[in-house]
């Protein structure tokens, strides 16, 4: 087809199909006739049997698609950037946060505050650690930065709550004393790669 004939608009010459698409109904009874025509056709019947044909091998058959939720839940990825989670060390059951501030400075919505002080050891603790998840975005840069890996996004992500005042509780995402022993080293969003220490060059001395 060339560019002519859609640049011609003499609609007279072109050639136009009249379809059939019968008579109007004049009365009620021809009317319903109409709708009843209209409606059940072979292929509504067809659609009805693929549905019942799928919901019946769900049901007896044992190809269920969905989940009991919240009795049931989806796997997920190491990689998930959920509820953050502090953890502690496996030796002595004291918190692995040194206190640096790196993850309360490298927030870019605010939301991590931290207060440090000295124990009768003179090691540095953090006495009060609160993150706002009602600011957070969870972009996972304070785990990035952690140097000892005491904050991590652990696999919660139900964190609704009725009160503000619940999304910052340190107690809430600190490593129970009496679940010491089930703690596992994380390999989440924010830890160490396996192959960490093979990635490290050696720093060129000038002597």
């Amino acid at each position: 087809m060339s560019l002519e004939q859609f640049k011609n608009r003499n609609i007279g010459t072109q050639n136009y199909v009249a379809l059939d698409v019968g008579k109007p109904p004049k009365s009620g009874l021809c009317q319903f006739k109409q709708v009843v025509k209209r409606t059940f056709k072979g292929e509504l019947f067809v659609g009805l049997w693929v549905t019942m044909k799928a919901m019946l091998k769900a049901l007896f058959g044992g190809d269920m698609h969905t989940i009991q939720y919240p009795f049931e839940k989806l796997p997920i990825s190491p990689r998930y950037r959920a509820i953050h989670d502090m953890l502690r060390l496996l030796e002595s059951g004291n918190y692995r946060c040194i206190g640096c501030g790196l993850c309360e400075k490298i927030c870019i919505s605010n939301c991590i505050s931290m207060d440090t002080r000295y124990d009768e050891n003179q090691r540095k603790e953090v006495s009060e650690y609160t993150i706002n998840f009602g600011r957070c975005i969870f972009c996972g840069y304070c785990a990035e930065v952690c140097p000892e890996l005491a904050i991590v996004h652990g696999p919660r992500y139900e964190n609704a709550s009725e009160q503000r005042a619940g999304y910052s509780l340190f107690e809430d995402m600190l490593t129970p004393i009496d679940k010491l022993n089930l703690q596992q080293e994380y390999d989440g969003f924010g830890a160490v790669s396996p192959n960490a220490d093979e990635n490290i060059k050696k720093t060129p001395l000038a002597y």
